[in-house]
């Protein structure tokens, strides 16, 4: 029996908007930093379509009280799953009304919540659901008008959804009132919460643009933000809509559990792309920058009404994200990345048995191959019809949801384009056609060069020195160039040693990189030229350079670490943490390890994000440089919220647990840690 009545519970909710509407939602909330909760007020207008006896709303482990239709109180079930009024409801308006308090599990996350001067709060609705801190809804067809009414202490700022209507004083706190005029659904509500500046421009269409970075990140907001208001006004006039909302907002998030997530009105990014000039070479946050824009057009505006056809809302949002990389910078890196992208579909191929149109199909396939799926259709349709076609989809689906069918439907009426065979290719077959791909590659001059590179790859070095010669020293797009060196790297290096010259020669950052990262071994008569890296202006580079450098030459291990001694790197100290435990490796270089040590051991810390936390355990452990700190540092990692560091910290211990020696320290750590960490080490020392 209770397998047809899940049956029926899932069927009755799957099928609720067809029963009720809900319109608009006001949350007045508040946050409990000291014991990480949400509470508040909560009033839905809805409509009911047609007579129903059970309305649901999701809630994941909630408390409710004071729970009214009308003003009246309702019979409701909490399956700590599920809000459930119970009433006999007939066609027409309503307003429901309750209070709510909850701790969430997930979805809303507490960063260094000890430290109530330096906290930072946000949310993640995508992936793992907003019913976790807010009563909504986990069904995307679910569109509501969401408003948000929230307390927090005024020596931060809070942002969310839409505009700021008001921010009202309350005793110590401020009451951020943000209000928005469009539906979307709840996987889109964002609350962001920080210490943060900011600062305003307005896009050619005159919609504000608001850009925040943390109070100590200042000096580097104009290369972490570089290039966002070009993408903005590029991405309105390439896809021909305006933009949909009423504002725009981007903040970074520490700790974040994406490269981006694109709630509407309001984007948030992980600090990874936080950025100063130098840094921007190898962390430019361009193309997620555009990838979350594009979003705001297709997920927000229009959704997929399921998973199955998720590929309209992240190959979308690729593809234009790759448009607007082409604006900025050139139809070489445009070909290039796709280029890329077509190896990496090809090579998954052999393996990969998921096609586009299946809510199971990896990330590889749903952004990358659905990105060329609409560069098939662009070139396919030509670049008006396409534009046009793009125009009227959006037109037509504004604020609803959306399948495949409905996107064929828009090009039918613009074009006789064959998209049976089209659909059977690009987008329900596993294969991946490098053929047409190839086809649409060879129209740009670069891709050509590549393709040829490509041709020499099993040929000897004697065969092919002369042409990949004159390639180096051409001035064709540095991705090429790239190829060569990588090319190069199993080669003997008395044969390669001119070309890897040419290479560094050609004084481009990225050709240099490659260099760098595939000489693993340095001969004496090419030091001279492999220290250059050192100056280059990539902390990438410079990281790689440093390693290689101190590993093949020990007798100048010391000068190197006087060169690179205030080295930071990017803001996860991965220079910093590097120089300490070459430092504390190099015989006599310090004569007070201690204070090095002790600095590395901070660096693993809780203070700190996790990539920095990972950086610094990494070298700790390869460098032996462990003890009870470093143990508990590390056990406290497999209890982070993101799930790359969590797995980190077991794969290590699972490693260390192999000596007796580290087994015992563990065990004698073992009571002194909290018990979400006692969990966590006790169930690793039963495996």
């Amino acid at each position: 029996m209770k397998y047809i009545l899940f049956f029926f519970t899932f069927f009755s909710f799957a099928q609720q908007t067809q029963y009720v509407d809900f319109k608009t939602v006001l949350g007045e909330i508040n946050i409990n930093t000291t014991n990480k909760t949400v509470s508040g007020n909560v009033k839905y207008d809805f409509e009911v379509l047609q007579p129903t006896d059970t309305i649901k709303i999701d809630a994941q482990n909630m408390t409710f009280t004071d729970v009214k239709i009308n003003g009246n109180e309702i019979i409701y079930t909490n399956t700590n799953k599920q809000l459930q009024l119970i009433f006999p409801f007939q066609k027409g308006k309503n307003i429901l009304t309750f209070s709510y308090t909850v701790q969430p599990k997930q979805a809303l996350y507490f960063i260094n919540a000890e430290n109530k001067e330096d906290t930072e709060i946000w949310t993640q609705g995508q992936g793992r659901y907003t019913s976790n801190w807010f009563p909504s809804f986990d069904d995307v067809n679910e569109k509501v008008i969401f408003n948000m009414d929230i307390t927090f202490d005024k020596n931060f700022k809070v942002i969310s959804n839409g505009i700021l209507k008001n921010k009202l004083e309350n005793g110590n706190s401020f009451v951020w009132q943000y209000r928005m005029q469009n539906p979307m659904s709840s996987y889109l509500l964002v609350l962001a919460i920080g210490k943060y500046e900011e600062k305003t421009l307005k896009s050619k269409s005159r919609i504000p643009l608001e850009y925040y970075i943390e109070n100590n990140d200042v000096s580097r907001f104009e290369p972490t933000y570089r290039y966002s208001k070009e993408i903005f006004d590029f991405l309105e006039k390439e896809i021909g809509v305006k933009y949909p909302w009423e504002t725009y907002r981007q903040a970074p998030a520490r700790d974040f559990l994406y490269a981006g997530m694109e709630n509407t009105t309001a984007t948030l990014f992980s600090t990874r792309y936080v950025v100063d000039s130098t840094g921007f070479e190898d962390r430019k946050y361009t193309n997620i920058n555009a990838h979350e824009l594009a979003h705001h057009w297709f997920g927000n505006l229009i959704t997929a009404e399921s998973s199955t056809h998720h590929w309209l809302q992240e190959g979308f949002a690729t593809y234009y994200a790759l448009l607007a990389e082409k604006e900025i910078y050139g139809e070489d890196y445009f070909y290039s990345k796709l280029y890329e992208t077509a190896q990496q579909l090809k090579f998954a191929s052999r393996t990969d048995t998921i096609p586009v149109l299946n809510a199971k199909a990896s990330s590889l396939t749903f952004y990358e191959k659905g990105a060329w799926a609409l560069f098939v259709l662009h070139d396919a349709l030509g670049d008006k019809t396409f534009k046009k076609v793009i125009k009227n989809y959006l037109k037509k689906y504004a604020y609803k949801t959306v399948n495949t069918d409905d996107f064929f439907e828009e090009i039918r009426k613009l074009s006789n384009y064959n998209l049976k065979e089209f659909s059977k290719v690009w987008l329900e077959t596993t294969n991946f056609n490098t053929q047409q791909a190839n086809e649409l590659l060879n129209k740009n001059k670069a891709i050509q060069i590549r393709l040829e590179v490509d041709k020499f790859n099993k040929k000897t070095i004697a065969d092919k020195e002369e042409f990949l010669s004159k390639v180096l020293q051409s001035d064709v797009y540095f991705t090429v160039k790239k190829a060569i060196v990588n090319q190069l790297k199993n080669e003997k290096y008395d044969a390669k040693k001119q070309l890897l010259t040419l290479a560094l020669n050609t004084n481009n950052l990225q050709v240099r990189q490659e260099v760098a990262a595939t000489l693993y071994k340095i001969p004496e008569d090419f030091r001279t030229q492999y220290e250059t890296l050192l100056d280059d202006k990539s902390y990438q580079t410079q990281e790689i350079a440093l390693f290689y450098l101190w590993n093949n030459f020990p007798s100048h291990r010391n000068e190197y670490l006087d060169k690179s001694k205030n080295w930071i790197g990017f803001n996860d100290y991965n220079l910093r943490t590097l120089w300490l435990s070459l430092a504390l490796s190099t015989a006599n270089y310090t004569s007070e390890p201690e204070i090095l040590v002790n600095e590395l051991i901070e660096y693993s810390s809780p203070k700190y994000e996790a990539t920095t936390r990972q950086n610094a355990l990494e070298k700790l452990i390869n460098f032996r440089l462990t003890n009870d700190v470093v143990l508990t540092n590390l056990v406290n990692a497999t209890t982070h919220h993101m799930w790359q560091f969590s797995k980190f910290g077991r794969e290590n211990i699972r490693v260390l647990l192999k000596n007796s020696e580290m087994r015992s320290s563990f065990e004698r750590i073992l009571p002194n840690l909290s018990s979400n960490e006692q969990f966590q080490l006790e169930r690793l020392l039963k495996e």
